[in-house]
């Protein structure tokens, strides 16, 4: 989500309204017998009055609820990310268009023959910064020099996402592959040197890992391994320890092509162009001074692009078609290929869906073709498992086209009658809930569902809803609702990021304890299943992947029907035609791309 992708609706995109010609007052009549006075008045009449420049701000909607919070170590859904990975860069830095990974914070790195330790070597130019309440500006130390960004805040930054007292929510991408990380992270070993992560100087940093694995340059520049401020967080002689406030504007430092500017709780964030960030041929200086992200739901924003104040909007189901057949809507629509995947998941422990039975009912009694074509409307394709085809070592539906499950509703309808008489009740009387986070396009999809399993199962499953903060809180902890949506974008292009890091036992939706047990989520475990994503992991040639992977999601999606896969994403987004843009596929923008045009 690419974090957790815990998907809000497709981020919109504002602009601010432009600013109008101002009309020149018609030439008053010049009073009788004064010369002069009309000479002057003509000679003064003022010609076309210069077009007015055009504000050089984006503003974006994040959809409705605050965001979590912009601490790298913590953060774990895609609004927290996108304004985290725009004021931050990581030792590596993926593509968010083509999904090549590029250097970041490190210039290069060099690999151990075994595939195991790389080295690291970052430049050495960009300072920590922030805004002061009139500009951005540098950091410095206690001696009046500018604190520079090195190898050491990255090693403080990786130590202090495994550490158990900072409950990463996302600690466990790091555990599954750097060198002693996991055993750090469970309080099992308490020495940092134990963790394969080590400055060797300021600008060389050297990291161990578990398995010589293609990701491993991935995972390490995820916003989880980036450096974040110790002298801010816990204090030195020169600088008062904030704690956990060290994220509010004021107080907030970074280093990345933009800082944090202001952020109105609930409201409005706004994140300014850094000027000292030196940019590269990947992640260049911003085009664009700010960008000012709101917090409501698509339908309003979506109203407020069609008034001219917002850049670009992700298009709600219930005006596709509208706008599909609107003669000028329909020339600002995009709809592409998004590397993420819909999906609703089971909290395996939870009475009735405890039985695989009814799980795998539920999820066969569903129409994905119908969801697609008269529900959404915008191009995805139906889901038979998670990984999102296309992704390195996925499974696609040309090798694998019975992988996975497929909708059958008599064969649902069988499996539940079954359960149903073995414990002597009706289909009327189960009491289910399905809860998704608080948007209209969600709640559609909802619907849609509850109106499946009522009139394919005879099931009357009760929907509700919470805002995305307390809803990411809900579906990690034991009160995990019998049936959730959720939904994940990828946060590096490898098929190990959906099935290992979401639903293998201490993934995303897969959480534990410190003690192993599990506390959230899907609650599930499978030695077989866990065993398979080890070995895909391990495993070096791609069609050997595959077929691993493939048996994965058979357990997954079939055999255990731990969840319901609905579909595999489309963007469908409009743009302003003044806006220069490129388009994400995995669910982060990177507004150091985007241009405001003053000629359209």
């Amino acid at each position: 989500m690419r974090k957790a992708m815990l998907v809000l609706a497709l981020i919109a995109l504002l602009v601010p309204a432009v600013a109008g010609c101002a009309t020149p007052a018609p030439a008053t009549q010049a009073p009788s017998g004064s010369p002069q006075t009309v000479e002057k008045i003509v000679t003064a009449t003022p010609g076309p009055a210069p077009k007015a420049v055009r504000p050089n701000v984006v503003r974006a909607n994040f959809g409705v609820g605050d965001v979590p919070t912009l601490d790298p170590a913590v953060s774990e859904d895609t609004s927290s990310i996108t304004v985290i990975e725009e004021c931050y860069v990581g030792l590596t830095r993926l593509d968010e268009v083509t999904n090549e990974l590029h250097p970041g914070m490190a210039t290069k790195w060099d690999m151990s023959q075994d595939g195991l330790t790389y080295t690291f070597h970052l430049r050495n130019d960009v300072p920590w910064v922030r805004w002061d309440g009139n500009q951005v500006v540098k950091v410095q130390d206690c001696e009046g020099k500018d604190r520079m960004v090195n190898a050491y805040d990255f090693e403080y930054g990786i130590l202090r996402a495994l550490k158990p007292e900072t409950a990463s929510p996302y600690a466990f991408v790091l555990d599954f592959v750097i060198e002693g990380a996991q055993a750090f992270t469970t309080g099992d070993a308490d020495d940092p040197a134990t963790v394969g992560v080590k400055a060797l100087d300021d600008w060389t940093l050297e990291v161990k890992f578990i398995e010589a694995a293609a990701y491993n340059a991935n995972i390490i520049g995820l916003w989880t391994a980036m450096p974040t401020p110790k002298w801010l967080i816990e204090g030195d002689d020169c600088t008062e320890a904030r704690g956990e406030r060290w994220i509010e504007p004021g107080f907030y430092q970074s280093y990345g092509p933009f800082t944090l500017k202001e952020w109105i709780h609930d409201s409005t964030m706004t994140i300014i162009k850094n000027p000292f960030w030196p940019g590269d041929e990947w992640t260049p200086q911003p085009k664009v001074d700010e960008v000012t992200f709101s917090m409501m739901d698509e339908n309003p924003a979506m109203a407020e692009f069609e008034a001219g104040n917002l850049d670009a909007a992700g298009v709600p189901l219930a005006d596709i078609d509208r706008v599909k057949a609107d003669p000028v809507l329909s020339k600002l629509l995009v709809i592409a290929p998004s590397f993420c995947t819909y999906f609703y998941g089971f909290n395996t422990t939870a009475p009735v869906v405890n039985d695989v039975r009814v799980r795998r009912a539920l999820s066969m009694a569903v129409d994905r073709k119908a969801l697609v074509e008269n529900v959404l409307k915008g191009g995805q394709e139906p889901a038979q498992w998670l990984s999102r085809p296309g992704l390195v070592a996925a499974p696609t539906m040309a090798d694998h086209p019975d992988t996975g499950v497929k909708t059958d509703i008599a064969a649902a309808k069988k499996l539940l009658d079954e359960y149903l008489q073995e414990k002597g009740t009706t289909a009327d009387k189960l009491e289910i809930t399905c809860m998704f986070n608080t948007s209209s396009g969600h709640q559609r999809i909802a619907e849609f569902m509850q109106q499946q399993w009522k009139e394919n199962l005879g099931l009357n499953v009760k929907l509700t809803n919470q805002e995305w903060k307390v809803f990411l809180e809900t579906t990690k902890g034991k009160d995990t609702p019998p049936i959730y949506r959720m939904g994940w974008c990828h946060d590096y292009p490898d098929a190990n990021n959906f099935l290992r890091d979401v639903v293998a036992v201490g993934g995303s939706q897969n959480p534990v304890d410190a003690n192993g047990k599990p506390e959230g989520g899907l609650m599930w475990k499978n030695p077989k299943f866990e065993q398979l994503v080890v070995d895909a992991a391990r495993e070096q040639e791609l069609a050997k992947r595959i077929e691993i992977y493939a048996q994965a999601e058979q357990i997954l999606c079939w055999e255990d029907a731990v969840i319901i896969p609905l579909y595999w994403y489309s963007r469908v987004t409009v743009t302003q035609p003044w806006v220069k843009r490129t388009f994400s596929v995995g669910g982060h923008e990177r507004f150091e791309h985007w241009e405001v045009l003053q000629d359209q």
